[in-house]
């Protein structure tokens, strides 16, 4: 991650690759996991990528105190984030506030930026960030074109700003919801994992062989609660994916 603060830096693509400035959120690991694989890919086929926190780029602290208050609700206080989902999230016809006048705090450090690193697209990879560059975008202030990177499969409507010039998406489905809702192009890329989540790992022989004598016949499903284990109704799940057929096994 870089700070507004560091010193300028000109991406150095080889020929004909493109400078990515990618736009994450350090609100547990999730955004900044896919951010950081997004930026593997790039420089691997040739292009720069920059990986910046909007968190950073909101000023006065305001994105640790987002931060927190997140973790702290999702944690302790699920009935808050709960109405913060209703007001904001929640899809429907009905009008509702949006995140742009927070996000828009962050315009400045956000265009100055991209343009001192001489960026040719830039990447939201969260919500309030591709509030911010739609924003940026419609107003003429960000001259680099913006492709939103959706990292949930359900899309709620923080993510969609039709000042945007790209959306991609998980899941078709997901693709349909966008298309739906805002007049912009979009596109099913699938998710964005290492190569490693797809290899061999040691020892995995042994676990299938626990899983095999535990449960025969029934695929395992992973559990994950997220970097900040932070998650409900696991058990209501687990039973779920038991009543399916499958052998759910939750990390902790």
């Amino acid at each position: 991650m870089h700070s507004p603060s560091s010193p300028p830096r000109r991406y150095a693509p080889t020929d004909g690759g493109l400078r990515l400035l990618i736009v994450s959120a350090s609100m547990g690991a999730g955004h900044d996991t896919v951010a950081g694989e997004l930026a593997r890919r790039a420089r691997e086929q040739g292009h720069d990528a920059r990986v910046v926190d909007l968190l950073r780029l909101l000023p006065h602290g305001l994105g640790t105190e987002l931060r927190l208050f997140y973790q702290s609700s999702i944690r302790h206080y699920p009935w808050a984030y709960a109405g913060v989902y209703h007001a904001l999230l929640r899809p429907g016809p009905r009008h509702r506030p949006s995140g742009i006048p927070l996000a828009r705090l962050a315009g400045g450090r956000l265009t100055e930026l991209a343009e001192r690193s001489g960026a040719d697209v830039v990447v939201p990879v969260f919500h309030l960030a591709a509030q911010l560059t739609g924003h940026l975008r419609r107003r003429g202030r960000l001259r680099a074109p913006s492709a939103v990177f959706v990292t949930d499969f359900a899309v709620h409507r923080q993510w969609l700003h039709p000042g945007n010039d790209l959306y991609l998406c998980l899941t078709d489905e997901a693709a349909r919801e966008v298309g739906g809702s805002i007049a912009v192009p979009v596109e099913t890329t699938g998710p964005v994992v290492a190569p490693g989540f797809f290899a061999p790992a040691p020892g995995a022989g042994a676990w299938r062989s626990l899983f095999e004598r535990y449960a025969p016949g029934r695929p395992p499903v992973v559990l994950s609660a997220g970097a900040w284990g932070a998650a409900s109704e696991l058990d209501g799940t687990a039973r779920l994916l038991a009543g399916a057929g499958f052998l759910p096994v939750v990390l902790c």
